[in-house]
């Protein structure tokens, strides 16, 4: 993957576009949209066509082929992708954290990912995952993946950051866990959540917990994926388990989970707990 500090960015058809078009657009949500991200978008989506043919694919952005659901009856596979989960750390060329995501839906549970975070490991070294949940694997860099039960007291809140913090982050600190607030790469934080990448990214921190208010779903299924296959716990934050993925969530014009809670099933339970709390205002100890 090309960065925009670079002097090219790999246009729709492969072709490089000029370092000053590979500047930022304003989506309506005031996300980040490069040029970068409606490339990578199309080969992603042309990759699985031509395994696929008549895949039905749920894409961020507005590449060619995508779907929604409502145009015709619910099929047994869904692709969802996201050319690129965060957008604002790709267009920064001091930030490694970004990632392109794919996540195959078959009877809306995922049950396949690939993460493809291409300068997130040691010297800026790519780090890819790889998860099956039928065999129930997870292969980063063609290895056996690492994980972990211990707890790190760790916790990704990612947010806003124009909005307040709520209570329960008070809590938590209270409580003894250090918190990461700023959101970067959903994705790559839930994958940190489920594996211990440390050995290949020494600075990369490992979640015990992560919770993020209204997700959307193709920043949050590959992350759902791998958390299913290493025995996480995953919910809304009202203890809602998410999975299968509803209908009428996919077929909302912006797919959206109303927000996600996943980690080592004791951590996600008391911070289900801690968070209802918060709004009612009852103090809740660790």
């Amino acid at each position: 993957m090309v960065r925009p500090d670079d002097r090219t960015v790999g246009g729709s058809h492969g072709l490089p576009v000029p370092r000053d078009r590979a500047g930022c657009a304003g989506e309506a949500d005031h996300t980040l949209l490069t040029e970068a991200d409606l490339a990578i978008e199309e080969l992603i989506i042309s990759r699985i066509r031509a395994v696929d043919p008549a895949a039905r694919v749920l894409a961020e952005e507005s590449g060619s082929g995508t779907w929604r659901p409502g145009l015709d009856e619910e099929p047994e596979r869904i692709w969802v992708i996201d050319p690129i989960d965060g957008t604002a750390e790709f267009v920064d060329p001091r930030s490694a954290e970004f990632c392109s995501v794919v996540c195959l839906l078959e009877r809306r549970e995922p049950v396949a990912a690939l993460i493809v975070a291409p300068e997130l490991g040691a010297d800026r070294t790519p780090i890819v995952v790889v998860a099956s949940r039928a065999v129930g694997t997870i292969a980063v860099n063609g290895r056996p993946a690492a994980y972990t039960n211990e707890p790190s007291r760790v916790a990704s809140l990612t947010r806003s950051a124009r909005s307040e913090a709520p209570p329960h982050e008070t809590a938590m600190v209270a409580a003894g866990y250090t918190l990461k607030t700023r959101t970067t790469s959903q994705t790559l934080d839930m994958l940190r959540t489920a594996l211990d990448l440390t050995d290949l990214a020494a600075d990369t921190p490992r979640f015990d917990l992560f919770y993020r208010p209204r997700q959307k779903v193709w920043d949050g299924l590959a992350g759902l994926c791998l958390g299913e296959i290493v025995g996480l716990m995953s919910a809304d934050v009202n203890g809602t388990r998410h999975l299968p993925v509803s209908m009428e969530t996919l077929a909302q014009p912006e797919p959206t989970f109303a927000s996600t809670v996943m980690g080592r099933p004791e951590a996600v339970k008391w911070f289900v707990e801690l968070a209802g709390d918060s709004r009612t205002g009852t103090p809740k100890s660790s």
